[in-house]
């Protein structure tokens, strides 16, 4: 046996050896239940109201997608120059209404003004919900509308900006305000706002994994030591694929649902591929199409 050849046995023996060593000692802890999450069948929330159906974000798209009998709704957050939290996915309101300019550069009262439905397009080409009255709402609104819906609310404002550093505080006031601190869940692709959101809410509201956390959860399972790992999130709200990286395994959801951690896919909108999610154990969904999820759903009960 030549040297090199020992060398290599020699720290493949200790690279199993440290493997036994922390499969013995490493206890992975479980998330504790959070009342948001249990639920005994599939979820499905409607994204941004449902919009491919009616405006995003406006009270037509979500009372569309409560008549569905959906579960509840997904929805961005951005903060207005008066510092109100209201819904809206992008930094300006150019794509969406027929105003322009940053959402921060407005007032809640400016923003009322706006024509929420000025540029939905219908599949005729025709602008339906143009000068109908919708409008920007905030998330009081919501909430107040919908008092027994779930909400997974994603902050959108970078932490590094002046609206993202006091999201997270304004945030956890509302929901105080409102006593809705049971029924929503709260995420963000950046892990610092989440993190930086429970210093606030110590844990009492339920959150979803960031960016960072979700690649440190695959890293986790794809490797020999997915016993080390330690859950920072109580849902996992993910594409069925990172980069290369398949999310949409039912190795993975089981891996998991073994810390108490249920999964959530979003972009889904066809009926075969909410089939395939069920199948592999996909706790919830959220979609532009809830109604395609609630028939599929309903069939598998």
């Amino acid at each position: 046996m030549g040297r090199k050849t020992k060398v290599a046995l020699t720290v493949g023996a200790a690279g199993v050896a440290a493997w036994a060593a922390t499969k013995v000692v490493a206890k992975p802890q479980p998330r504790p239940q959070k009342e948001a999450l249990e639920f005994k069948d599939p979820v499905v929330l409607s994204h941004r109201g449902g919009m491919k159906n009616a405006p995003e974000h406006t009270m037509a798209a979500f009372s569309k997608s409560a008549e569905l009998g959906v579960h509840g709704f997904a929805v961005d957050i951005r903060l207005t120059k008066d510092e109100e939290i209201v819904l809206f996915h992008d930094e300006t309101a150019d794509r969406t209404t027929d105003f322009s300019g940053r959402i921060s550069d407005y007032t809640l009262h400016e923003l009322k003004r706006a024509d929420a439905g000025y540029m939905f397009e219908d599949e005729e080409g025709n602008f339906p919900f143009r000068n109908k009255g919708e409008t920007i709402i905030s998330l009081r609104e919501l909430l107040v509308a919908y008092p027994h819906m779930l909400i997974v609310i994603n902050l959108k404002d970078s932490p590094d900006t002046y609206e993202g550093s006091l999201m997270p505080s304004k945030l956890w006031r509302l929901l105080e305000e409102t006593g809705a601190e049971e029924r929503v869940i709260v995420t963000s692709a950046f892990d610092e706002q989440t993190d930086r959101f429970n210093l606030y809410a110590q844990h009492k509201v339920a959150t979803a994994a960031g960016n960072d956390e979700v690649k440190k959860a695959y890293a986790a399972y794809s490797s020999k030591f997915g016993h080390l790992y330690n859950p920072r999130a109580d849902l996992f709200c993910i594409p069925e694929k990172l980069g290369l990286f398949p999310m949409n395994t039912e190795s993975f959801i089981t891996f998991l649902s073994n810390l108490n951690v249920p999964v959530y896919y979003t972009q889904v909108n066809d009926r075969d591929t909410f089939e395939k999610l069920l199948n592999a154990g996909a706790a919830g969904f959220i979609t532009d199409e809830p109604g395609h999820a609630m028939e599929v759903i309903q069939q598998h009960s």
